[in-house]
């Protein structure tokens, strides 16, 4: 992929439209930043993580097809893998109430799809990471003797990107917007146009409403410790996960292409 650096403006060219820093009407240098770092770095950590997820698979699509956008959210079975012990949880739960049995039963469905994978030879990363969190989180409900233990490792999770996401919008870097740059070939050079700029802040916070919306829900009830409130935090965790995620998959992706799919096509030509 072509990385575009922003031309400097000759004295017969319009003056190109930059991002204003708060500190005063001098552009925003969209290489550095105040302090002189170059994120670059950054920008392509987050891309090649970003290329073996949803937003990564779209980005390669031309078209918005529903085929596409269940090959970015794993296929039937990555929608299995996600769903099913946390409903498996939720069911036995909801009726037994036995903290032991129900986080048992939602271990053993996260093991089965790993090992399905194993024996079939397919990708195991994504299965290895779910069982990975179904496994850590098992323990520390355990541990306690509280179903609502169970989620807690996701609350924190849902935090940690929510705080990020947040950061990166404060500081003028939007995560969205590295992700999408190094993805679509444009590197940081979208930083320093001013429309491009304040499209990916946007998105940006929008992802961060979606994990925030997810505490706002998630952590009332998982305080209240009566076996009600754990029911109904399996219960929207659920209905929070792939319900919210993959409409804001596809709004990304339709804004991005739209942004710099351009581009992409001018770069691959070349």
């Amino acid at each position: 992929m072509i990385d575009r650096s922003p031309e400097e403006p000759g004295e017969s060219e319009p003056p190109i439209d930059r991002p204003v820093d708060h500190s005063g009407d001098r552009p925003v240098d969209p290489d550095t930043d105040e302090s002189g770092a170059v994120p670059a770095t950054i920008g392509e950590s987050l891309a090649r993580a970003a290329q073996k997820s949803g937003l990564g698979k779209l980005a390669d699509q031309d078209t918005p097809t529903g085929t596409a956008l269940l090959a970015a959210l794993g296929g039937f079975r990555g929608l299995a893998e996600t769903i099913l012990p946390g409903l498996v949880f939720l069911i036995l739960f909801t009726f037994t109430q036995n903290v032991p049995l129900s986080i048992g039963c939602s271990v053993l469905v996260a093991v089965v799809f790993t090992l399905i994978r194993f024996i079939g030879k397919t990708p195991v990363t994504q299965a290895i990471a779910g069982l990975l969190g179904v496994g850590i989180s098992a323990i520390l409900a355990l541990i306690t003797g509280r179903g609502e233990d169970n989620f807690i490792l996701g609350i924190w999770t849902n935090a940690a990107y929510a705080a990020a996401l947040l950061i990166s919008i404060l500081v003028r870097w939007p995560v969205i917007g590295l992700i999408a740059g190094y993805l679509m070939g444009d590197g940081i050079a979208w930083r320093s146009v001013r429309s491009k700029f304040r499209v990916m802040q946007a998105l940006t916070f929008l992802w961060f409403l979606l994990f925030a919306a997810r505490l706002l829900v998630q952590v009332p009830l998982y305080l209240a410790h009566t076996p009600e409130a754990t029911s109904a935090l399996a219960l929207t965790k659920l209905l929070m996960g792939v319900p919210l995620y993959a409409p804001l998959l596809l709004i990304t992706w339709f804004v991005v292409r739209g942004q710099f799919g351009v581009e992409k096509k001018t770069a691959a030509k070349e």
